[in-house]
């Protein structure tokens, strides 16, 4: 069992007085049955009112309304958590599902849902076919299949820190060859749906002191994406292809979505000058 603090702040700045729009957070860690939830606290400068409720994915939202102009917004979240995963895990795969293809159960393939509808336009189906060339025949071991389309991910790309907002399509990231850890989790989750698995993107924290140069942390922390595909018997596995990562280990997962365009942390509007903007900064604190 390892504790964790998580400290994330977001600062925006204006060069006038502004009027604020509501700003929608999601900041909660999840829990489970490997991550506890000792602590969580918002703090909004200047004062707001925070109205919690939960989304159709089951993550925590928090509503921050706002009454007083200002030229500076700052939003505090501190979460203290104990984090219980292995770092080599076992999975209990269903007998019915060990080898690839395999078929999900009626009820399985009805609740999966949209997670298995690739969500990004491909006319010429170049996506599956590079997801295919890690098919090693007509049956695979189906955890081999995955393991090695996570690898293949970082193999096949490099890692590059992109300060723009958006995430590219999974055939952009081919093309370019690069990309940041939002473009990786969608590749793979676009990959994995190609193939028959249900997949959903997971947005958090990367904690990895021991290992400092790991791609997509920021010294003792760093916001991350990564994706879970599900597998009958074992359930949500979580795959990190910016580190080659199977399991839970140093993952501390914040919100589970469909796209990542429903993952983002702090989101919102102001009515004034559209000048006025002046910047956005993020600082995000992993200790142990």
């Amino acid at each position: 069992m390892t504790a964790i603090t998580i400290r994330h702040r977001t600062t925006y700045s204006y060069d006038e007085a502004v009027s604020l729009g509501p700003h929608r957070l999601m900041l909660r860690p999840r829990e489970s049955r490997d991550l506890r939830l000792l602590s969580h606290e918002v703090t909004v400068t200047p004062k707001a009112e925070l109205a919690w409720s939960s989304d159709v994915f089951g993550n925590a939202v928090a509503i921050a309304s706002m009454a007083s102009p200002t030229d500076r917004l700052v939003i505090d979240s501190v979460a203290r958590i104990e984090l219980d995963s292995e770092p080599w895990p076992v999975f209990p795969i269903a007998a019915s599902a060990i080898r690839y293809p395999f078929l999900y159960s009626d009820d399985e393939w009805t609740d999966l849902g949209a997670m298995t509808v690739r969500q990004y336009e491909d006319p010429e189906d170049r996506l599956r076919i590079w997801a295919r060339g890690f098919v090693r025949g007509e049956e695979t071991d189906t955890l081999s299949l995955l393991k090695d389309l996570n690898a293949g991910v970082a193999a096949a790309l490099g890692y590059r820190e992109r300060e723009e907002e958006g995430t590219q399509s999974p055939v952009e990231t081919l093309d370019l060859g690069t990309g940041t850890c939002r473009d990786f989790a969608v590749l793979f989750a676009e990959a994995a749906r190609a193939l028959g698995f249900g997949a959903r993107i997971v947005s958090g924290y990367l904690s990895n002191p021991d290992d400092p140069d790991t791609v997509g942390s920021a010294e003792a922390g760093s916001t991350h994406a990564w994706v879970e595909v599900y597998v009958p018997g074992a359930g949500w596995i979580s795959f990190d292809p910016t580190n080659r990562g199977m399991g839970g280990y140093n993952l501390v997962p914040v919100c589970v979505a469909r796209d990542i365009r429903q993952t983002i942390p702090v989101s919102g509007s102001f009515v004034g000058n559209p000048a006025a903007f002046r910047e956005m900064e993020v600082e995000v604190v992993v200790s142990r």
